[in-house]
């Protein structure tokens, strides 16, 4: 083969050389093929049959580097077309690694030969050489951008992206889940034959109430080694539709178990930690790409006739910028997202996947996301068929891609987007530039480095690990709150109580523990099993299922807990109550089960303990006045070990340290809060009360961070400021200093990279029982036109033995964490005195704005 042969020549012998490969039929390690084809640069086709069939071709790199001269090899390198291992998935349709002794097929998707140790530019990789480099990536893209035409391209615009054969492209689904554990709700993600199981962890509610940060992340890096391995085991993509970290703002809302509560701030951390875990740490790289959503504004599923494709969120500036956008804000400032999602429900009259200011001027211009970002399923087509936002299905297509939407999942941009185009509403360019974005993410995954991606080495044994497991466990234990003891330690005793009823719909449950966007469990240990750990018991369900619709086995129950030493009811909520699409008409307990429990209690002879598993808080005041129920606790979901966990806190083998991550509300609470007003503040002319610790003073069955422990701790500080000085330029006065004074100062107008200072705050325990303690601090503005409820500004877990006394240390950031946001949607800083508060302790700081003149 001479080397001044055209481009096309190039190709038409590559093809050639694949065709002699089919018609042997004999298949072939995958770097054998490789380096045979390859070797094809040097040999006559005549030959080449020969060559096959005796193996005569290099058996190293090296040996080819050795056979191919300089000027071979620069011209293989500039060729404009497909390489001639490309080429081999084009003539046999298939990719080149179904030939090989470990097959991946299917799932190393948009990748020019999966085999091929060349980028898609051709270009000879080292492997010491880093492709994440940014540029390199840019410079990457835009050469496959160049190589495809508008209607592939078209093709790519959504989750299930099509092949493009011709340059070795397999297809890809983008949609996969990740919220708590591996799933397979997404169509990305597959678990049988191959795979049995992979570890599902509490759900994400359950999770954040342990308050533990460093346990958010440990969690997402077995989420994201399991997903890798997966990968590798052709049942999973890399692009992971996780975490949901909107705001907790209804107690109804089918879909608040995903969330990390209701605290903007609580709910960010717990978005930068999870997202970190799942991405992992190694420069631009993505270990997976993780996504937050569902921006913005997004609480509302299915209630009272309205539903998320119709409704009109109306949000004012102030509730944006301080509730709303805040988890997502840390997403892509903090916790380097490579993806956001938009949501299908509209923000002040706009959907949110067709409104630039929110996609394109916020997300990617004042945030700068360094990835995609994609719609909610059908959400495209939603704001032409649902919402008759626009008057044809281009339009909706142009808007959402101009807006700033990458990808969408459902068929709405790959159907109308050529029309758009052809009737000039959008131009190919702004295709590529949402192309540029995803494909961008899929070569930080290292989709398109062949052998060399990273993580190769995860595989089946590294899915349902011992440690999984156990950090499975440990998160449940953690996540567990302790609602109410009227004794002093853990309700049960194997010596005191060596037969114990357990009674209840989820005594003995294992699917609803793992919550909604779940998978398949490694294993599962019921309640009913672990308490059979320790005791004898006897079992009843007392109810068919959650709904509890008669009260036929309420007698059976009774005499169960008659017979029995002390009693467990395990009651609470499934995703037949609460789900997607699932929103609550009320926070009661469904059907019988409230005269279930009172009825076993009165029962019991021995002590009773209540168990409520549910996502969203439930009005169980009726449980709180009973003298006969002696204890009483929260499960949230607790995973797949959450009997185990359980069991353990019932008996004191773990003493309990979780805390409520959302108010517990009194049903006559909802009467005055339509789930469609979505104001946080109070508004007292309307009889509207506002929402969530934060703005909401009423009274609650359960506050906002609310947990109990078998032991007593005690705080005192041992170092806090009493005062700070905020620098501001004599410029940005406003008016005078006394409108400053009142007004608060604009973060934007002073040095906020340098104000923040320590909180040193030692916590003894006082009791009998090692235990682990949350410390939170919230922080209230000075009184006056600021006066509004505390709010969480920092919070650490510390362990501590019985007895003993730990210092933690705290940073408080003066314009993230003593700041508020005014009726425009400006943050500022108050000038004035602040109360930092920890536990029953108050503690003044006084912020004080020094004048800074300008020097030239």
């Amino acid at each position: 083969m001479k080397f001044d042969e055209k481009p096309t020549a190039y190709l038409t012998r590559a093809q050639a050389y694949a065709e002699a490969l089919v018609d042997i039929g004999e298949p072939m390690k995958e770097k054998d093929l490789v380096l045979l084809v390859i070797k094809g640069l040097r040999d006559d086709y005549n030959d080449l049959k020969t060559t096959i069939l005796t193996r005569q071709f290099p058996t190293s790199f090296s040996e080819l580097h050795g056979l191919l001269s300089d000027h071979d090899y620069m011209v293989h390198k500039t060729l404009p077309e497909v390489s001639l291992v490309q080429a081999f998935s084009v003539v046999t349709s298939q990719p080149l690694s179904a030939t090989s002794n470990h097959s991946l097929s299917g799932h190393l998707p948009s990748q020019c030969s999966n085999r091929d140790p060349s980028t898609i530019r051709g270009q000879r990789q080292n492997p010491t050489t880093n492709y994440a480099n940014f540029n390199d990536i840019r410079d990457r893209v835009r050469d496959l951008l160049g190589r495809l035409t508008l209607q592939e391209k078209v093709r790519l615009l959504v989750n299930n992206a099509a092949a493009v054969p011709r340059l070795g492209i397999q297809g890809y689904e983008w949609w996969s889940e990740a919220l708590h554990g591996v799933s397979d709700v997404g169509p990305g993600t597959r678990f049988l034959p191959t795979f049995l199981g992979a570890t599902q962890f509490p759900q994400v509610i359950t999770t954040a109430s342990t308050f533990n940060d460093t346990l958010w992340e440990e969690i997402g890096q077995v989420v994201s080694n399991e997903a890798r391995a997966m990968y590798n085991g052709g049942k999973a993509g890399l692009t992971f539709w996780s975490p949901n970290v909107n705001i907790f703002r209804d107690p109804r809302w089918g879909r608040g178990q995903e969330t990390p509560g209701e605290d903007p701030t609580l709910a960010a951390r717990y978005a930068v930690r999870y997202v970190k875990g799942l991405q992992g740490n190694v420069g631009d790289r993505l270990k997976v790409a993780a996504c937050c959503k569902h921006y913005t504004a997004y609480d509302l599923d299915n209630w009272n006739g309205v539903d998320r494709f119709h409704f009109n969120a109306k949000v004012s500036k102030q509730d944006l910028e301080d509730t709303y956008n805040v988890p997502f804000k840390a997403c892509v400032l903090e916790g380097k997202v490579a993806s956001v999602m938009c949501s299908y429900n509209q923000v002040n009259g706009k959907p949110t996947c067709a409104d630039p200011n929110l996609l394109k001027n916020t997300i990617r211009g004042d945030w700068r996301l360094n990835g995609y970002i994609v719609s909610d399923c059908d959400s495209v087509g939603v704001m032409y068929t649902n919402q008759h936002y626009t008057a044809t299905p281009e339009d909706a297509a142009a808007q959402s891609i101009k807006a700033g939407l990458d990808l969408d999942c459902g068929p709405h941009l790959a159907v109308y987007t050529l029309g758009a185009i052809k009737q000039g509403k959008l131009k190919e360019a702004d295709v590529d530039g949402a192309l540029s974005n995803t494909i961008a993410v899929q070569m930080r995954l290292g989709m398109f480095d062949g052998p060399r991606q990273p993580y190769a080495n995860l595989k089946i044994s590294d899915v349902c690990l011992m440690s999984s497991n156990q950090l499975a466990l440990e998160a449940a234990r953690q996540g567990i709150v302790l609602l109410d003891n009227r004794g002093h330690g853990p309700p049960l005793s194997t010596l005191r109580h060596r037969i114990v009823a357990v009674i209840g719909p989820n005594s003995d449950v294992t699917v609803t523990m793992i919550g909604n966007y779940a998978g398949i469990a490694c294993g599962y240990t019921t309640p009913l099993q672990g308490i059979a750990r320790y005791v004898k018991t006897i079992h009843q369900a007392g109810c068919s299922d959650v709904s509890c619709r008669g009260s036929q086995l309420i007698g059976h129950a009774e005499g169960a807990a008659q017979q029995a030493d002390a009693t467990v009811l395990v009651m609470g909520l499934d995703q037949s109550i609460e789900a997607e699409a699932r929103d609550r008409a009320n926070i009661l307990l469904p059907g019988h089960q409230q005269e279930l429990i009172s009825r076993v209690a009165k029962s019991s002879r021995g002590p009773c303990v209540l168990v409520i598993m549910s996502g969203g808080p439930v009005d169980i005041t009726f449980a709180k006045r009973d003298p006969r129920i002696t204890t009483i606790i929260w499960a949230g979901y607790p995973g797949q070990s959450g009997g185990t966990a359980i069991a353990d806190i019932l008996f004191g083998t773990t003493n309990p340290g979780g805390r409520l991550p959302m108010t517990w509300y009194p049903q006559e609470y909802l009467a005055k809060v339509p789930m469609t007003n979505m104001g946080m503040r109070a508004d007292p002319t309307h009889n509207y009360p506002g929402r969530t610790y934060r703005f909401y003073k009423g009274p609650v069955v359960y506050p906002f961070g609310h947990g109990l422990s078998y032991t007593t701790f005690r705080h005192s500080i041992a170092q806090a400021p009493t005062t700070l000085s905020v620098p501001m330029l004599s410029i940005h006065l406003e008016n005078n200093n006394a409108t400053t004074l009142t007004n608060g100062l604009r973060v934007s107008h002073t040095k906020c990279s340098s104000l923040s200072t320590g909180l040193h705050i030692n916590v003894e325990n006082t009791g009998t029982m090692d235990g682990t303690h949350t410390v939170m601090v919230f922080s209230s503005p000075p009184e006056g036109k600021w006066a509004t409820n505390k709010q969480l500004v920092g919070f650490q877990k510390v362990h501590v033995v019985a007895g003993g006394l730990q210092r933690v240390a705290l940073d408080l950031h003066v314009c993230k964490h003593l700041s508020v946001v005014d009726s425009y949607g400006i943050r500022r800083v108050p000038m004035g005195e602040h109360t930092l508060h920890i536990g029953d302790l108050k503690h003044s700081l006084a912020i004080i704005p020094t004048i800074e003149d300008i020097k030239y």
